[in-house]
């Protein structure tokens, strides 16, 4: 029996518990669908397609594999289905543009299907590593059935006989795009496997310290907190932005807020501490301007994804509009 087999049992359920029993799968299958696709929204059509279609073929089902393998199966069938000829999500950085002037002007390009974060509380606990946001941006550049073969070898362990049968292929063919998708992700120093600890207490301190930095609008504190070589990128805007300096004046002279204007509130996303960031209105209240994934190297942060995007605060939980009142005690009195 394979190690994917004995995590649940292996009789199929009555057919009217079936939801019962696929929808404690469903956080993980969404988090399956999200490194296939790079959509939260996405994954989750996908795996209502996969629930949908798998309650029409439940009577099909023999228990001769596991609830949790066959409805992987099915999942990554509908993935593939679905990312037929349709174009990869990219994040600016990975455009293969140079990167930017943080005095030109700011351009968008609305019609690339960007690549979207995913809040961690979407999927589950112990998937978080593997929906890294330069992982999961990595992944978009191979190619569909390259993806599904590097994740379900390398994320869910399925063995390359596994594998070979939820795809109709041969293990020989697994093993060969297994090493191709290798290859490519190699060139991005990714793997499923890369190191992703949680924070200490002095990583704790500098974020303090980034989040008020920006609610005072200091850039030279903000500066001191990046890596010299620290990355800005902010879909859709499509340039994108290396160095400490250069992402200094970015904020200093592109950012529209000024002191006090820009207060932040905590979340997680891709596994990655995040901030929703609020801008200050003339009627007194704040309300969304974009969500920061944050990428750290030691105390220093490596790496802004800086999202723009109608509804992507409410996706992480977070207030479409704060008073006064609702901002946290740190920002009171300041």
């Amino acid at each position: 029996m394979s190690t994917t087999d004995i995590e649940t049992e292996t009789q199929a359920p009555e057919r009217d518990d079936f939801q019962d029993v696929a929808n404690g799968f469903r956080r993980e299958l969404i988090a399956h669908c999200y490194r296939m696709t790079g959509s939260m929204a996405d994954a989750e059509d996908l795996v209502q397609e996969t629930y949908l279609r798998a309650w029409k073929a439940y009577h099909n089902f023999e228990g001769r594999s596991s609830v949790r393998t066959w409805l992987y199966r099915i999942t990554t069938n509908v993935c593939l289905t679905n990312l037929e000829g349709k174009d990869r999500r990219p994040l600016p950085t990975g455009l293969g543009t140079v990167d930017s002037d943080p005095g030109a002007e700011l351009i968008t390009d609305s019609e690339i299907p960007w690549l979207e974060p995913i809040p961690d509380v979407a999927v589950v606990v112990e998937e978080r590593d593997t929906i890294r946001l330069a992982f999961v941006a990595a992944l978009q550049h191979l190619p569909a059935r390259q993806r599904a073969v590097l994740i379900m070898r390398d994320v869910l362990r399925w063995s390359a006989k596994e594998v070979a049968e939820a795809l109709e292929t041969t293990p020989a063919a697994v093993n060969s795009a297994l090493q191709r998708a290798h290859a490519q992700m190699a060139e991005a120093g990714l793997t499923a496997e890369s190191p992703h600890e949680a924070l200490n207490i002095e990583q704790k301190a500098m974020l303090d310290s980034y989040v008020d930095a920006f609610w005072r609008k200091d850039i030279e504190a903000i500066v001191g907190m990046l890596k010299r070589d620290a990355v800005w990128e902010m879909p859709p805007f499509t340039g994108w932005y290396i160095g400490n300096e250069n992402i200094g004046r970015l904020i200093d002279t592109q950012c529209p807020g000024g002191t006090h204007d820009m207060p932040m509130l905590s979340t997680l996303a891709n596994g990655q501490p995040a901030y929703g960031l609020y801008m200050a209105q003339p009627d007194g209240t704040f309300t969304p301007f974009q969500l920061q994934v944050l990428q750290l190297d030691g105390t220093k942060v490596a790496k802004v994804s800086a999202f723009f995007g109608e509804g992507i605060f409410e996706t992480f939980g977070l207030p479409t509009v704060l008073t006064e009142a609702d901002l946290p005690e740190r920002y009171v009195g300041s």
